[in-house]
């Protein structure tokens, strides 16, 4: 291969790279990391895309080696939301990512459950033809197709773009349709499951409210019947008598001293009146009225 020409404005960014890895990898000082990345890349200026001429072939690979190391630093910040837009405001277009930067932005958002992110970005990348012609293209589109297309139930699109990609031989083209239906025939599984699960979970749901309001029923039905038991025997209180008793307790609680001998009297007629009305309340009514 031809020997890269370094530039002064290459050489120091070649220099901050080093300096971002060490940082990285030995320090483990990821925004510093990150700054350092930044400088590198702002000191090179916008790239002028994936296959850049032989006197920017040097600051083309620093910028991506820059962005490899910056990405890495920000996934180890769980800062991961911010790598794409991070890698694009150096880049400004998808389709000018590199490949290398490309794929592990593929892969990151793939282990964080994200994958949609990279539908779009992914997409106008593998259909740009300037790409098409790089060595890297079929490794790229099996990767979007196995961690980005599939996973979310994308099949018709995929098929559409392994159809419609004239870099794949016909024999590459069937073992992508022939991944491509088995994990559609694994997904339909999935889904079948699934909705056996929640059939069998929402069943399972209303026999038990169904038996938690039979039993609320009953229960508010003994609680009726216990409140007109008691409300029938309140009806025999003799209402005289308890106010009377409570005048009493009044009067020997408040009034009088129940040490005196002179209280006596009012403490023992305050007894057989609270007599009277407990047995009037809590025993049979065909019992007689208990005698002075």
């Amino acid at each position: 291969s031809e020997p890269l020409a370094w530039t002064p404005v290459s050489a120091q960014a070649a220099s901050l790279l080093e300096e971002a890895a060490d940082l990285l990898v030995l320090h483990r000082d990821f925004a510093a990391a990150v700054e350092r990345c930044e400088a590198g890349c702002d000191s090179l200026g916008p790239g002028t895309g994936p296959s850049p001429e032989r006197c920017e072939r040097a600051s083309a690979e620093v910028k991506c080696s820059l962005c490899v190391v910056g990405i890495q630093a920000l996934a180890e910040m769980n800062r991961w939301r911010e790598v794409l837009s991070w890698v694009l405001q150096y880049y400004h277009v998808p389709e000018h990512l590199p490949p290398k930067v490309l794929e592990l932005c593929i892969l990151l958002y793939s282990k964080v459950r994200e994958p949609q992110v990279m539908l779009e970005v992914g997409s106008s990348w593998l259909r740009d033809q300037a790409n098409k012609n790089l060595p890297e293209y079929g490794s790229l589109l099996q990767l979007y197709l196995l961690h980005v297309l599939l996973p979310l139930g994308r099949f018709e699109g995929a098929e559409e773009l392994v159809r419609g990609c004239d870099v794949l031989d016909s024999e590459q083209q069937l073992a992508f349709l022939r991944t491509i239906r088995e994990s559609q025939h694994q997904w339909t599984q999935r889904e079948d499951t699934h909705s056996a699960a929640e059939e069998q979970q929402d069943a399972a749901t209303e026999s038990v409210l169904s038996a938690l309001s039979q039993k609320l029923l009953t229960m508010l039905t003994l609680l009726r019947r216990a409140l007109r038991s008691m409300s029938s025997h309140f009806y025999l209180l003799p209402y005289k008598k308890m106010l009377l008793a409570t005048f009493l307790l009044y009067l020997v609680v408040v009034r009088l001293d129940p040490a005196s001998p002179t209280s006596l009297p009012f403490i023992y007629k305050l007894v057989q009146l609270f007599r009277q009305a407990w047995a009037a309340v809590f025993s049979p009514i065909h019992r007689p009225p208990i005698q002075d």
